[in-house]
């Protein structure tokens, strides 16, 4: 009799599970995914797939954890990994800097990227990378396009996760530089053991809802509050120069849902920081779009573009237009809402 009452109860929990399903709206997922896929074109055909398409996103995507493994590094590696975590093979994940603009700076592996914005009264680095790669990467890397790291003044990072503020403490020891972060990352860091990898730095700037505006000598860079991908993300709107023209960057502090399920409000705030880094972008009329993942923004090709002169009336691989970063937000937006539908969400 146990045996039948568990075969019932199973059926039971099935015919439930397609029931729910059967639920969903499919033709309105299917309108929202669509919206995405015309955005998202073949410039940001990285972001629609992994935020759109169900089996991609899942659990993390392509940006999702293992600081082991170069090439897919992201989130929850990061938060947990302990200082013993060994550095993989270089050859997997080791890029050359790059100027990108004329203050601008990539100090980015193959997978992530780092930046480095040189104002009037010294430099921003926004995101740190993997505790392995601080040292090749930002530090050797601003020496080699000749930065001076003693020039450091602020650590921006986007979100605490391991790919993208391991190496914040070091450059906060190493140089004195003030690490800023949002007010729930900043909790989640603090709880980490000591011997996390590269670190756990000193509490020093937090960011909470209403965002701030930062200003080091020329530059003013607006940190907008975007929780969504963590409680605490981060994204920025800031000028930079390409030959003395002045250029505005979006930068997308988080991009993946990670495991929101039926939760309905995660999924709208998520959407709604989407909706208001936009609205700042286009007010602001940035037409470049950055990400802290080159596979949605393309940097680690991009950069390889400026090596070649560029010729007369030639774009700057990285300004894509202001209708462009509109489309990428457009793409993560619509990816949310067709998820949160699949999910049930209230």
């Amino acid at each position: 009799m146990k045996r039948i009452a568990f075969v019932i109860t199973s059926v039971s929990i099935v015919l439930l599970g397609a029931a729910v399903v059967a639920q969903i709206p499919q033709a309105e997922v299917d309108s929202h995914v669509a919206a995405a896929r015309a955005a998202a074109g073949m410039d940001f055909r990285n972001t629609f797939i992994n935020l759109c398409l169900p089996a991609a996103g899942r659990g993390g995507g392509r940006g999702a954890a293992d600081a082991g493994a170069a090439g897919r590094g992201a989130g929850a590696a990061g938060r947990g990994a302990g200082g013993g975590a060994q550095t993989p093979d270089r050859a997997n994940w080791y890029a050359a800097p790059f100027k990108v603009f004329d203050n601008l700076y990539w100090l980015g592996t193959r997978q992530h990227s780092s930046w480095a914005l040189q104002t009037g009264a010294g430099i921003i680095i926004i995101d740190t990378n993997f505790a392995w790669a601080t040292e090749p990467e930002i530090i050797e890397g601003m020496t080699k396009l000749g930065l001076n790291p003693r020039d450091i003044k602020y650590v921006i990072i986007s979100h605490a996760h391991g790919d993208h503020d391991q190496g914040a403490a070091e450059l906060q020891k190493r140089y004195g530089a003030k690490v800023v972060m949002g007010v729930p990352d900043w909790a989640a860091t603090s709880q980490r053991p000591e011997n996390a990898a590269g670190g756990v730095p000193k509490h020093d700037i937090a960011v909470g809802t209403e965002g701030m505006n930062l200003t080091l000598g020329d530059t003013d860079l607006q940190i907008v509050s975007t929780p969504g991908h963590t409680p605490g993300t981060l994204s920025y709107v800031f000028p930079v120069k390409d030959q003395g023209r002045r250029v505005v960057v979006a930068y997308s502090g988080g991009t993946l849902t990670g495991a929101f399920g039926a939760d309905g409000a995660r999924w709208d705030e998520y959407i709604a920081s989407q909706r208001k880094i936009a609205k700042m972008a286009a007010d602001a009329g940035a037409s470049v779009i950055l990400s802290n993942h080159s596979e949605y923004d393309g940097a680690y090709t991009k950069v390889r573009l400026l090596a070649a002169p560029r010729q007369p009336g030639e774009n700057h691989p990285f300004i894509v237009g202001t209708d462009a970063v509109q489309r990428y937000f457009t793409v993560m937006s619509e990816c949310a809402t067709a998820s949160k539908l699949r999910a049930g969400a209230k």
